[in-house]
């Protein structure tokens, strides 16, 4: 069976949660559960760095606006993560087989990550903290889910991929003008705190 599936999958759950997935695949390859994972996934010390920066990811998502920050320094860490697992995934080291992988992989992480900062972005125009948690909570369910789902049924899981990422795309687009509300604000911000920092002159 090809596996492009399971490459675009894992892209689309990398680019929500980079680390559960790099996490969860080298978890279930280590125990035995599935003989699809690359050794080089499965090394302890991958599991251990995974598993930190998973736990820092887990509290930094549900936080407002710290999210957001937390999400533009990923803008390049979710896109290389989901193309160096795609492309580990395919393997065949070197041949345009993983290349190809890795760039699907990769482009769908960085689609699925827009959308998820898009979110955060709109939903962070709310007063209320709790819509950030259940954000949160449901894209690291989603993401994690998914991920085993793809284990076992590749191509479903690959259909519901897509769908979300067809869905998100649609959501982010309906949710712009509260983004640009979000940004607005976040520029009023950044220039007020320049104008403290630079001080009120002084009456002649």
């Amino acid at each position: 069976m090809s596996v492009l599936p399971l490459v675009f999958t894992s892209g689309w759950a990398s680019g929500v949660n980079a680390y559960a997935v790099v996490l969860l695949l080298g978890v279930m390859g280590a125990t035995g559960v599935t003989d699809e994972v690359p050794a080089s996934m499965q090394r302890p010390d991958v599991l251990a760095v995974a598993a930190v920066l998973f736990l820092c990811e887990a509290v930094a998502d549900k936080i407002p606006y710290l999210d957001s920050a937390w999400d533009v320094v990923h803008t390049v860490v979710r896109p290389v993560a989901g193309g160096v697992v795609a492309a580990l995934l395919a393997g065949h080291d070197g041949s345009l087989t993983q290349l190809a992988a890795g760039a699907v992989g990769g482009s769908t992480a960085l689609t699925s990550h827009l959308v998820k900062a898009g979110t955060r972005m709109a939903i962070n125009t709310s007063p209320e903290p709790f819509s950030n948690i259940l954000m949160s909570l449901a894209e690291d369910l989603g993401a994690s889910g998914i991920i085993v789902f793809a284990l076992f049924h590749p191509v479903p899981a690959a259909v519901v991929a897509a769908v979300l990422l067809a869905t998100g795309l649609t959501l982010v687009v309906f949710l712009f003008s509260r983004i640009r509300r979000y940004l607005r604000r976040r520029r009023e911000r950044r220039e007020a705190r320049r104008g403290r920092g630079q001080g009120t002159p002084a009456p002649t």
